[in-house]
């Protein structure tokens, strides 16, 4: 510690830039929302609206959330779903904190080097286009366990709005219709025929989709549970799918496969308690390392997105990431040293060589090589209801569409989440992350994660409920996100349009917002040997916070369709 107020006296000396305001990085045509019976934030106003129905209707939080994500596999098909996973984290009331697994599984067929060739080198695009990408889906599995477990409405009623949305259709935002244009080639290359999002005159904002197929989907689901989808016609139709174009998953995989309550992954921040995602997700582990090694920084002091404090965070998350790689994966099959990576001795070690005055080059911190970061597409939604109940979920097919597969008598598209497994060893993935042994592919095992469905706690009050999309950059979008609200005094709707910073220990670079540094600042961290990269978007934050008085506020990026909407 005594090094870290050494490098911290050395900041406050160095190049004392002024840090941009954040009222004029944070303005934008979203409004703060604000009320005090319930809240929903998600990446689409159809699927907002239909959780906070849901809360009105007399649910809590937990039943708004089945809602929210059956709505998202209808009106947000890039990355809600039906066949991908994901992960959530709640907590009731009374204090009681709990997390559910959804993840994906490897199919009982997969094997360790099933994406390499005789050579043993990787085959391109084998583990995250195709059948063969394809995890054994866990949303609807996940989705009837937590209404099981917290839901007070009947799971029929809960469905009924992502039925109506498919049976009647709904209208296509900008955003979604650029979307399905990007994806068009890969939608005839992934499948038989065109499928129904294929659209040879391109789709148009205000376009309207009707999907009869997905609402019977729903419908079974709805009245057979499980079952619905897990047997009978639905996976007599995936299955068909699958294996007719060389996948392996079977009937039995569809059988074996159940979500699991995990005990959440919590620590502090400040007189802040966190709540987080355990392992498989490398999310709560690395987000409560960068916020302990942050206690040791006075980042109010420092300033928002000054090169002092997007140095220092560069070298935490550089040597987070570098942990991330080498120690974390399936705790079912890998024994994650957990207690070490918490360790307050371990973590003031591990950051003590953070230099105030040069960046760390990251092949010092580890080896390793990657070159690019690709995009991915996950989304997020956080709700809390009137009683104080809240929930986060992240949930994901992988990339955008995931593997492009879709399966068009059911309705839906199918998951690339094999590609999160280390494919081999030292090889990045496609989103740039690199994975040893504790996450190399083995039967029945959930792929590695950066999901980060986060909770806050304030004097033993809920205080906000976090999380993002973003592959690699999910974890420093929340870390970041945190920080804005807790140490810059932001609101929830600032926090989540505050332009971000991510690095991840490789490629050896930071990626920053467009416009979102100033050329000084760009400056002062090139001269201590940062790599900048300019991106369009670095998460996308819906995330709620709970002021003094109780009143809920709602934040939603101003930058995709997200949405916050309040029970007033």
């Amino acid at each position: 510690m005594k090094r870290f107020l050494f490098i911290l006296l050395a900041f406050i000396s160095f190049s004392c830039s002024n840090p941009q305001s954040r009222f004029s990085e944070s303005s934008s045509k979203v409004q703060l929302v604000e009320a005090k019976n319930g809240m929903v934030a998600t990446a689409h106003p159809l699927a907002s609206k239909v959780g906070a129905q849901i809360l009105e209707q007399g649910g809590n939080a937990f039943d708004a959330a089945v809602a929210v994500q059956f709505a998202l596999a209808v009106v947000y098909p890039r990355a809600g779903n039906i066949a991908g996973g994901g992960f959530a984290v709640y907590r009731k009331a009374n204090g009681e904190t709990g997390s559910l697994d959804f993840r994906e599984k490897a199919p009982q067929n997969a094997s360790r080097d099933m994406y390499l060739d005789k050579e043993g080198n990787v085959i391109s695009e084998l583990s995250s286009f195709g059948v063969l990408s394809v995890g054994v889906p866990g949303s609807v599995d996940g989705m009837i366990e937590l209404h099981k477990k917290l839901g007070f409405l009947t799971f029929e009623k809960l469905i009924q709005p992502a039925i109506e949305l498919a049976e009647k259709g709904f209208v296509l935002t900008e955003n979604e219709a650029n979307k399905l244009n990007d994806y068009q080639k890969d939608f005839l290359t992934a499948n038989d025929s065109s499928t129904y999002f294929f659209n040879e005159e391109k789709w148009k904002t205000g376009d309207s989709v009707v999907l009869p197929e997905l609402a019977q989907t729903l419908k079974l689901i709805q009245s057979k549970g499980r079952e619905g989808f897990y047997s009978g016609p639905t996976a007599q139709t995936m299955l068909a799918e699958i294996q007719a174009k060389g996948g392996i998953i079977t009937q039995a995989d569809l059988d074996e496969y159940h979500s699991v309550w995990r005990k959440p992954v919590e620590g502090n921040y400040k007189e802040y308690k966190v709540i987080s995602m355990p392992p498989p997700s490398s999310g709560g582990i690395a987000l409560l390392q960068l916020l302990k090694g942050s206690e040791a920084f006075d980042f109010a002091k420092l300033g928002h997105n000054s090169a002092q404090s997007i140095h220092l965070m560069t070298e935490l998350e550089r040597r987070v990431y570098a942990d991330r790689a080498t120690y974390l994966g399936d705790a079912d099959f890998f024994a994650v040293p957990q207690e070490m990576l918490l360790d307050s001795n371990y973590l003031a070690k591990r950051f003590s060589d953070i230099r105030p005055d040069h960046k760390t080059n990251s092949t010092e911190i580890k080896e390793g090589k990657v070159e690019i970061i690709e995009s991915i597409e996950t989304t997020h939604f956080s709700i809390v209801d009137k009683e104080g109940n809240a929930i986060g979920i992240t949930t994901t097919l992988n990339g955008n569409f995931g593997s492009k597969v879709f399966v068009e008598k059911a309705g839906f598209f199918l998951n690339n989440e094999m590609d999160d497994f280390s494919i081999k060893p030292g090889v990045p993935n496609q989103f740039g992350l690199i994975g040893a042994e504790a996450n190399a592919i083995a039967p029945e095992k959930r792929m590695l994660s950066s999901m980060t469905p986060t909770i806050l706690e304030k004097d033993g009050k809920l205080f906000m409920v976090v999380g993002s999309p973003g592959g690699a950059t999910i974890i420093t979008a929340v870390y970041q996100t945190i920080l804005n609200v807790v140490d810059f005094g932001m609101n929830m709707q600032e926090a989540a349009n505050a332009k971000k910073t991510h690095s991840q220990w490789l490629p050896d670079q930071i990626l920053y917002e467009e416009n979102g540094l100033d050329s000084l600042v760009l400056k002062q961290l090139e001269a201590l040997g940062h790599v900048l990269i300019p991106v369009s978007a670095i998460g996308k934050m819906d995330a709620v916070l709970v002021l003094p008085n109780g009143l809920l506020q709602g934040g939603a990026d101003s930058r995709g369709d997200d949405t916050a909407v309040g029970v007033k």
